[in-house]
């Protein structure tokens, strides 16, 4: 069993294929410094990311994730304090300050001259970090160092670039700047303190485990106090995540149940759904109706709809006909009367449809009492007659009118005393079964001789 143990142990073992210790230095000292070719790669990368993320194109930003250098002075800071290489870190943690300057500048000047100033949905994603970000960058910064340290790299630099996004955050924070909006400066400088900070983190993790060699003499009480320091940083940049991610899951949800919500609310009684908006940080949706017109009725129904999807009625609002907001919209859509016409036929033939299927449903009605009268004439031909009818019945309790639901009603003429007690069952209980309803009544109109 230990055999066995020992073989299944040495598959996950990291040691096997690590780089000389010193080597591995020598990348990461060299990785950190930007200066000249680093330097200008940096800026390249910039502008092609901001580009990217100005035209909302993800392969443009991918380009840039993929040829950025920013990785460098990141896993620096986490080998340096596990390896206590105090000059290491101060280079690293003032390499990268410089590198986010330069970044923040590159993409400010860029946003500034840019003639597109709309945020797209590149630039929204970055605004709003939450603990999914941080384990991204956890696990991604766990790879990153595990490839740094290993003989064996494979493509692992590259696609860790890609998934922990060290480029478009600093960009979005750049786009803030140049358009004075602060709450993408910010939140996108918080997703990229949260990139740098569990990378390195995952850094230090790695290097530790692997027994990196200390650099330099530490007393205890210095080992003690970086190590407070580093738990008060990552407690720091976690915490606000929490919050973040219990709210992204809530608007989440709130978008799932709307969208279930409208669906079962297009279509009410010859009124249809024209258009919505739904503001999942507000919690708030609007509906746009056309069509015969919603009566009190009919709005409690929606709302009561609504209680069902967890979704709070007073944010709910309803508006009926072409308002003046939505005919902005339509015109801005369409430019044309014409489409505004066609939307209105399109309203007018939907309610003539459903006025026809009405129509049918009522003849199909009618003659429910013929097909009974049919089926049960056979059995007794005493049977003269058959009527049918699906009807509601009112009682009053403590002087308030209840309504039940929608019962079948059928009357049986047939001549007096031509049937018995025994057969007056039968036909009951044969009619419930042949109307699947337990509900139905039924009469004996035996007034004829």
């Amino acid at each position: 069993m230990g055999r066995k143990l020992e073989n299944l142990l040495a598959w996950f073992d990291l040691r096997s294929e690590l780089e000389d210790y010193d080597f591995i230095h020598e990348t990461i000292a060299q990785g950190i410094v930007f200066r000249g070719t680093n330097l200008w790669i940096l800026i390249f990368a910039i502008v092609v990311a901001s580009v990217g993320l100005n035209i909302d194109s993800t392969a443009v930003i991918i380009g840039a994730m993929l040829i950025s250098p920013l990785m460098g002075p990141i896993n620096g800071m986490g080998y340096s304090l596990a390896t206590y290489d105090f000059p290491l870190f101060e280079r690293s943690l003032k390499n990268l300050a410089f590198a986010v300057g330069v970044s923040l500048l590159t993409s400010a000047f860029y946003f500034a001259l840019s003639p597109l100033n709309e945020a797209h949905s590149e630039l929204l994603a970055r605004t709003s970090p939450s603990i999914y970000d941080v384990m991204i960058a956890l696990f991604g910064g766990l790879a990153g160092i595990v490839a740094v340290s290993s003989k064996v790299k494979g493509n692992v630099i590259p696609g860790v670039a890609i998934a922990t996004a060290l480029m478009p955050p600093i960009c979005t924070a750049g786009y803030g700047l140049a358009t004075f909006q602060w709450n993408f400066f910010f939140g996108a400088l918080y997703l990229f303190a949260i990139n740098t900070v569990f990378i390195a983190f995952a850094a230090l993790i790695v290097c530790r485990f692997l027994k990196f060699p200390i650099r330099s003499i530490v007393d205890p009480e210095k080992k003690s106090k970086v190590t407070q320091g580093i738990t008060a940083i990552i407690l720091a940049t976690f915490v606000p995540s929490i919050f973040f991610g219990y709210r992204l899951v809530k608007k989440e949800e709130f978008s799932r149940n709307s969208r279930a919500f409208i669906e079962e609310v297009s279509l009410l009684e010859g009124n249809y759904l024209q258009g919505n908006r739904v503001n999942p940080s507000a919690g708030t949706v609007e509906l746009f109706y056309s069509g015969y017109g919603l009566s009190d009725s009919l709005i409690t129904v929606i709302k009561e709809r609504a209680l069902a999807y967890r979704l709070d009625t007073s944010k709910i609002t309803i508006r009926q006909g072409f308002e003046a907001s939505l005919i902005q919209e339509k015109t801005r859509k369409y430019q044309t009367e014409t489409e505004i016409l066609n939307s209105k036929i399109t309203a007018l033939t939907f309610a003539l449809r459903q006025r026809e299927n009405q129509i049918d449903s009522i003849l199909n009605i009618s003659m429910t009492g013929e097909r009974i009268l049919k089926e049960i004439k056979p059995l007794y031909p005493q049977i003269q007659g058959c009527a049918y009818a699906e009807t509601h019945s009112f009682t009053f309790d403590k002087d308030s009118l209840t309504q039940s639901p929608k019962v079948p009603l059928v009357v049986f003429k047939a001549p007096r005393n031509s049937l018995r007690t025994g057969d007056k069952r039968k036909i009951e209980e044969w009619l419930r079964n042949r109307l699947d309803n337990e509900g139905v009544n039924v009469l004996f109109d035996e007034t004829t001789k």
